[in-house]
């Protein structure tokens, strides 16, 4: 049985923690509490850990991932790992923020371009394919004329997080549909 790998985009240290541009690693930090993988061993400039999800006959080998390249620069952890460990495109899935999407919002994909999303980019990159999957969370756009790089590195606002603390749950709960089911259960269960 093959390797899944769930990586969560992000920026590396604390003072990026809670920002909405690093949505993807807090999800990947639910996964791995959720599911007890310890997510500390660095390895090829990401943090990594790996394990099995679920219980009983239904468990599944996972590799959880966040690069520390800062946001833009991710391909250059995801695709050394993905050929280091042999994982396909194919059981990639990639959990980012997405301004096209409004706040709150859960749409997973099968393939397809980067969108405009830098670290999307630089995984098609450096792993030569676009066909991974995504998990793409809407943070909404900015207010008025506000820079969306300043937006994206501020923090969730208390609303926001009334919003966004039940959110992560549930892409804890797509990541798992995608790991026992695949990738066309979980957008039909989770896109909406």
């Amino acid at each position: 049985m093959s390797v899944k790998m769930i990586v969560g985009l992000g920026n590396p240290g604390p003072e990026y923690a809670r920002n909405r541009h690093n949505i993807g690693f807090q999800c990947v930090e639910l996964f791995a509490r959720r599911h007890a993988i310890d997510l500390t061993r660095m390895q090829q400039r990401a943090i990594i850990g790996s394990g099995w999800a679920g219980r009983g006959p239904m468990r599944r080998k996972v590799m959880l991932v966040k690069p520390l390249t800062y946001m833009n620069a991710s391909g250059q952890a995801v695709g050394p790992l993905a050929k280091y460990y042999q994982v396909a495109p194919q059981d990639i899935l990639v959990v980012h923020d997405d301004l096209d999407l409004a706040s709150g919002m859960l749409r997973l994909r099968a393939n397809g371009s980067a969108g405009g999303q830098n670290g999307v980019k630089s995984i098609i990159q450096h792993l030569g394919s676009q066909d991974f999957h995504r998990a793409r969370i809407g943070v909404g756009r900015p207010p008025g004329r506000m820079d969306p790089a300043d937006y994206v590195l501020q923090n969730f606002s208390d609303g926001e997080e009334d919003t966004f603390a039940p959110l992560r749950a549930t892409v804890a709960d797509a990541l798992e549909c995608w790991l026992f089911e695949g990738i066309d259960a979980a957008m039909n269960r989770y896109n909406g």
